[in-house]
């Protein structure tokens, strides 16, 4: 893998920038990628993380596995033109995400298929039994409202407090009644035995990480990075045209309206040894732990990766409620603020606040990719003149 600090030091512009980007992750690294490509711009990528990459960031650790600091990023998407476009600056390794559940000592297929149903209450349901199975477990809910709701009302208590609410709980610090709907409608519920997390048209992984990915989005010679750098410290002090911002808005209006609720998380890593003549330790790329332990889940990256190595790595996530904001905490109030934040930033013409942090809002990382592609076109078709370095 590259040196990348040393590959992007920052250079000096002596006519400035024509567009500051802070954050260096898919947001700002596509858009940075579009404007030095497509339209001739000079870049300047400014992030205070020491690496770039955002959250996606991969590298390897001291026992030589490729691994994720924050957690498991596994793409998926069915958009033609983001798998097309990441496939300018990636080759792909094919994979399809596992998880297993651990319920009453079994691990049991996530999200619930047939299988699960069968395995838990020792059944054997038909495809076709399926569907009655579950609106007989399920509670009939008129309006659901809030996560509890809508997984009550599709497949019934038992099942919601066997895999949802205990997770729920863990992983928000908060009731799943006390939860917006959205929360929990993104998990479906499968009458067949498709045991795959994602059913998404495009599933890879980067052949080599994402940061090699990362790299070469950012290999343009238009684009300067600064790594480890606030950009409040160089804002005043760098000539620019133009900011796109993908870092925290409240944090951008300095908490003028209060501080948006996140969820955090601490992640775990542990570098085990398989047992003999083993390469792996779990079946699955992720384990969920609903009703036991602090931790919400365990990620192996060995299934992620395809790497052969000796040795195996784990990550097990344990949510907090401070820390780096991950999750954006779905209920009224927080959208309520975060409207607020949204009115001050449509204000500013020169700012253009893009990606999850900047949106108050759980991507995917195909979902920020076509975001900051949307926004390349709205900015270049606004501009009549292209800015030639």
């Amino acid at each position: 893998m590259m040196n990348y600090k040393t590959m992007f030091a920052a250079a000096p512009a002596s006519s400035g920038y024509d567009t500051l980007v802070v954050g260096a992750g898919f947001a700002g690294s596509v858009l940075a990628e579009r404007l030095a490509s497509q339209a001739g711009q000079r870049v300047l990528v400014v992030d205070k993380r020491p690496h770039i990459g955002g959250n996606a960031y991969d590298r390897f650790d001291d026992a030589g596995l490729l691994v994720h600091p924050y957690g498991p990023h596994i793409f998926h998407t069915n958009s033609a033109d983001v798998f097309s476009y990441l496939s300018q600056f990636t080759s792909w390794r094919p994979y399809q995400h596992r998880v297993l559940a651990s319920v009453d000592g079994q691990l049991l297929p996530m999200p619930i298929n047939l299988d699960t149903v069968n395995r838990l209450y020792g059944l054997s349901l038909t495809s076709f039994e399926m569907d009655g199975f579950l609106a007989s477990m399920a509670e009939k809910i008129e309006h659901p409202q809030t996560s509890e709701d809508v997984v009550v009302g599709r497949v019934g208590r038992d099942l919601y407090n066997k895999f949802f609410k205990g997770y729920t709980r863990k992983q928000w610090g908060l009731d799943p009644s006390e939860l917006d709907a959205s929360v929990t409608a993104r998990v479906p519920t499968r009458t067949n035995r498709d045991d795959r997390y994602f059913t998404d048209t495009y599933q890879a992984m980067p052949l080599h990480g994402y940061t090699r990915l990362f790299e070469n989005l950012l290999a343009h010679p238009n684009i300067h990075v600064m790594l480890g750098t606030d950009y409040r410290d160089i804002v005043h002090l760098v000539p620019w045209r133009h900011m796109v911002y993908s870092g925290p808005i409240d944090s951008f209006f300095d908490y003028r309206f209060g501080r948006l609720a996140w969820r955090s998380l601490d992640f775990e890593h542990v570098t085990v040894q398989p047992p003999r003549g083993q390469s792996l330790v779990q079946p699955v790329g992720t384990v969920n732990h609903p009703n036991d332990h602090l931790y919400t889940r365990v990620t192996e990256f060995k299934h992620l990766t395809g790497q052969v190595h000796e040795s195996t790595s784990l990550v097990y996530e344990i949510p907090r409620a401070d820390g780096e904001p991950y999750y954006p905490v779905p209920r009224a109030e927080n959208t309520a603020v975060f409207r607020r934040y949204e009115a001050e930033a449509e204000q500013l013409s020169d700012v253009t606040f893009i990606g999850r942090l900047a949106s108050y809002k759980y991507y995917n990382m195909d979902q920020v990719v076509a975001q900051a592609l949307a926004a390349f076109k709205r900015l270049t078709k606004s501009t009549s003149t292209v800015t030639t370095p």
